[in-house]
Formats: structure tokens, sequence, C-alpha cells
């Protein structure tokens, strides 16, 4: 049996689409599109429409080109639909800014849901008189609540500095394509220059992009004091 997941409400942005094949009580997902706003939604849909009796969830993750901090929330449902219900569900083959956010998130790349943040705590104990809290669990599950928090601003920044580049694109690869004329340095190493200018001058990734465009052609402004420092740091460090 052959399904997809049925269009969106009228007025809603269709960022993911779920293709999904079941066979012989294995049910194989394949996700085309974004984890963004609403892919968890998606997925409890899809998850809802398999017959009774699968036994086995796996998802083909190929398609998935882009993921923000959504995508924790479409793994928690698998997490939970295989808890829930008793089954295997498993993840493969993420690819590209995916699998850069999965290695932000401190989880496994090979398959998330097998990563210690997403696995079933472990069966507690019944009561025990003594009204004292148990000593060892509390604090690791501390630590880890601390960690994940910690991942997870870490993943934000990122997203946020990755949605910006998609959206200043044209003035980024032009400064790119200066700084690689100027400095004669390689289209990566010019990425990294503008990134790295724009975090030690505090100043966002287009405005450092745009300053540097503006500063180039004859007659432009020069560079703001804070990005030129910041430039000329960044190309020290990468030795020109």
């Amino acid at each position: 049996m052959t399904t997809a997941t049925p269009p969106r409400l009228a007025g809603r942005l269709t960022t993911l689409m779920i293709e999904a094949r079941v066979d012989a009580g294995r049910a194989l997902l394949a996700p085309r599109g974004e984890l963004v706003h609403g892919c968890a939604d998606t997925l409890t849909e899809t998850l809802a429409g398999l017959p009774a009796g699968t036994g086995r969830v796996d998802l083909d993750m190929t398609g998935v080109t882009f993921m923000d901090t959504a995508g924790l929330q479409f793994l928690d449902v698998l997490h939970d639909h295989g808890h829930r219900h008793a089954v295997t569900v498993t993840t493969a083959n993420w690819n590209g800014q995916p699998r850069r956010i999965l290695e932000l998130a401190g989880l496994d790349t090979t398959d998330p849901l097998r990563s210690a943040a997403h696995r079933p705590p472990a069966p507690r104990p019944g009561p025990v008189p003594s009204p004292r809290p148990a000593p060892a669990p509390v604090p690791a599950r501390s630590a880890v609540a601390l960690e994940r928090s910690e991942r997870l601003h870490d993943l934000q920044e990122e997203v946020e500095q990755l949605r910006h580049a998609l959206a200043s694109r044209p003035v980024i690869d032009q400064a790119r394509g200066i700084l690689m004329a100027t400095h004669g340095c390689t289209s990566d190493e010019a990425w990294h220059l503008l990134r790295e200018t724009s975090q030690l001058s505090n100043t966002k990734l287009r405005a450092v992009a745009a300053a540097i465009t503006s500063s180039a052609g004859n007659g432009g402004p020069p560079l703001p004091g804070a990005v030129r420092t910041a430039l000329r740091a960044a190309l020290a460090r990468l030795g020109r």
C-alpha cells in the first residue's frame, strides 16, 4: 500500500510531504521537504494513517533538505509513536544541513532515535517509604537537561544564521567574490571570513556582506571600524 500525506489546509504553506509504503507490517516513510514549523503535525497525521498491525516504521530522510528546531519535535513524535505502540522506529540517510543540525544537537547522525536524548527513560521503581528522593537520578537528569538546553541554544543560533544566509544569498555571494578577488582565497575560505568577521564584530552576516560590497565600489564608503578590525583579524588567522 502506498499513500502520501494529504494537502495542508488552505492558506498554510506545505513544506513537508511524506510518502508512505506499507508491506508485510513494515512501513517505509519518505519525507520530502523541510522539517520546520508544522512538520510534527504532518508526521502525526501520517503515523495515524498507518494500518493496524504495522510493527516497524523506517524513515528514509534523503529528501529532507532543511531542518530547524522543529526537527527535534519531529523526532520526539517518532520516539513517542514507537514507545506507545511498541514498534521499532528508525531513521536513516541524513545529509547536508539536517545532518549538521543533528551534530549540533548532540544526536547520532546515523539514527538520532538511538541517541540518549531520545531514549525512553529507564523504568522507575515503586514508591519508597523514605520521603527523601533517590540521589543518583535527579542530578543525572539535571545535567542532561542543562546540556540539552545549551545545545538547543547553539542549534537555534546556527539555524537563524542559516536562514539569514539563505535570504541574503545574492549580497553574500557578491561579498564572497570580492574577498576571493581581493585576498586570493577560495570560495569556502571567503565564506569562513564572512562568518568570522560577523562573529568578531557582533554584526549580522548580511550587514557585513553589504558593507564589503559597498566599500568595493568606486567612491564607496569605507568599512565600519568594527567590521574592518574583525576582517583583519579573520584574515590574519587565515594567513592572508
